[in-house]
């Protein structure tokens, strides 16, 4: 039989100490929090007998999970970013939100701050030779009105599946730009069909996926930020439809509603009377819904750190 003495007395007074409640000085909600990681964490390792070698290679893990910057990508590997989608959803339907489109995870990568323009921009920087793709949507409110000079601020991989300011090769801002909406609520921009990715398979959420049995793939996906006066701020992607990742998706972004038909165009007349230089493009279409909000908060997005 496992001892236990998280329960105890002792211990229990030992804990709200660690947490700094016999002190007045410090942030209550902070000490709240830390007194209970520190009582779950003392009853897992005492329900499942953690060992102390499992115990300090789990810190070991930690420290170079951090050295890695990949806590955010393990954060959407495990689900958990999955989850606070799903439990706003809940939220949602409790307080009677419906209609809009559909929420899914930020994920780790995005920057702040791309090129700003109105009603149309090119997002690539003409060194990826990927096939042109032509991204255009109306966002409306969820009545389906135009919503002019919303910002549609729109980020994705390169054809090698990796992203600006992380991939040093790229130059600054490439694949990135926000477009103000125009009269009719219509965004327009031409970029290039950007290419799913897997994690670093040497790196240490790959290693946490290896040893829960799972892969580290990504469909092909395009990320957003939507956002309106007077309107819910929304963080989505849209999937490829037809990706072999799509519902196998090791962040589990993919959402019903948000799946994108990219369509091929092989018609060499075609392309170059858009400018391109090459037998064939790619187009895809999607029109963004958004909720009133609720309160001012809810216009704009998380205070997560950001790049």
């Amino acid at each position: 039989m496992t001892l236990k003495i998280s329960h105890t007395s002792d211990i229990q007074i030992f804990f709200n100490k660690v947490a700094g409640f016999d002190r007045a000085e410090g942030n209550p909600r902070f000490k709240e929090i830390i007194l209970r990681v520190l009582q779950d964490t003392a009853r897992l390792v005492e329900d499942l007998e953690i060992t102390e070698d499992e115990f300090w290679h789990a810190v070991d893990y930690l420290n170079r999970l951090g050295g890695r910057n990949e806590a955010g990508l393990l954060a959407a590997g495990l689900g958990i970013e999955h989850f606070l989608d799903l439990l706003q959803d809940a939220k949602d339907a409790e307080a009677g939100l419906s209609g809009g489109t559909p929420r899914t995870i930020e994920g780790p990568l995005y920057v702040a701050g791309s090129p700003l323009a109105q009603g149309e921009a090119r997002m690539d920087d003409g060194t990826d030779a990927g096939v042109v793709m032509f991204l255009q949507g109306r966002v409306s409110d969820s009545e389906g009105n135009p919503l002019v000079g919303a910002t549609v601020d729109i980020w994705h991989a390169n054809t090698q599946g990796t992203y600006s300011y992380f991939d040093s090769t790229q130059s600054e801002y490439n694949l990135r730009r926000r477009i103000i909406t125009d009269t009719n609520g219509r965004y327009r921009a031409r970029s290039i069909v950007p290419s799913g990715y897997g994690c670093d398979p040497q790196g240490p959420t790959q290693e946490c996926l290896d040893l829960l049995g799972r892969h580290g793939q990504r469909p092909a996906h395009v990320h957003f930020f939507i956002s309106a006066p007077g309107h819910r701020h929304l963080t989505t992607q849209i999937n490829f439809a037809g990706d072999q990742y799509l519902w196998d998706d090791f962040a589990f972004a993919t959402r019903d509603g948000l799946i994108g038909d990219l369509r091929f165009v092989e018609d060499a007349a075609a392309a170059r009377d858009r400018g391109v230089q090459a037998d064939r493009f790619a187009e895809l279409a999607f029109d963004f819904y958004l909720q009133k909000a609720a309160a001012p908060e809810a216009e704009a997005p998380s205070h997560r750190p950001r790049a």
